[in-house]
């Protein structure tokens, strides 16, 4: 999937998710975009992961990241910051994990050791999509499926990430924060910190969806990200091109 002239589109999925986690929204991107999938799993920690991605990431690409993939993301720019062209943050935050966060995944790791590693509980999952798909079995059930794949080593190494050793400045590309508004895992205000941390940034916030927007929102998502890109080249200039619909 490519366009002459229109830059590549990394991808950067969340905590226990894999490059499946896109399907839907690369459905309704632009058929011409050139879209990369990345992951999570080299490195161990966030700059490490970011430096990773770099590694065999496109010379100069926009990025888009989700959730702990948006700290990556930011990461990566920081490190990079002539190869990307322009950043969009999903459901993400500037937070490290408070003190009590550290524990309760210190004790999930331990309680999850035991046995056969079946990806996030469903209960954990449940909290993490809109109220109303609480007990969607088919969308948790995939949600857990790719924690399953990724096992307990990815698990293990996720959890103990340290979202702190994330700079929270220092980005001057055109950035876009989508947040959703039936978010249980965010809080309206961490959407709000990014903007105000990041010169310029422009923030959406999707209604009817909870934290797992790629997969609740796929065609809202992919029709923001086009459309802001789309204007984003107009006013940036040919350095910075991608197809909308």
């Amino acid at each position: 999937m490519s366009s002459e002239g229109a830059l590549p589109l990394v991808l950067i999925p969340g905590f226990m998710l894999d490059e499946s986690l896109w399907d839907e929204v690369i459905e309704h991107m632009p058929s011409t975009q050139d879209i990369h999938l990345a992951n999570l799993l080299e490195g161990q920690t966030i700059p490490q992961i970011a430096q990773h991605i770099a590694d065999s990431a496109p010379p100069r690409f926009v990025l888009a990241g989700f959730s702990l993939g948006g700290y990556v993301a930011r990461s990566l720019v920081q490190q990079f910051p002539d190869r990307v062209a322009a950043l969009v943050l999903i459901a993400s935050s500037l937070r490290a994990d408070s003190p009590e966060q550290r524990r309760i995944k210190q004790a999930s790791i331990d309680a999850s050791a035991q046995g056969q590693f079946r990806g996030l509980s469903f209960a954990t999952i449940a909290k993490s999509v809109h109220p109303q798909r609480a007990n969607d079995t088919t969308l948790i059930g995939r949600i857990r499926e790719m924690g399953a794949r990724m096992g307990h080593a990815a698990f293990t190494a996720q959890s103990l990430l340290d979202r702190a050793d994330v700079p929270s400045g220092q980005i001057q590309c055109p950035t876009l924060i989508i947040a959703a508004a039936q978010d249980g895992l965010r809080q309206a205000e961490e959407a709000q910190e990014l903007c105000v941390q990041i010169p310029g940034a422009h923030l959406e916030v999707i209604e009817g969806s909870g934290h797992m927007i790629p997969l609740e929102q796929p065609e809202t998502l992919a029709r923001l990200m086009s459309q802001w890109l789309a204007a984003t080249h107009r006013t940036a200039g040919p350095h910075l091109k991608i197809n909308p619909h």
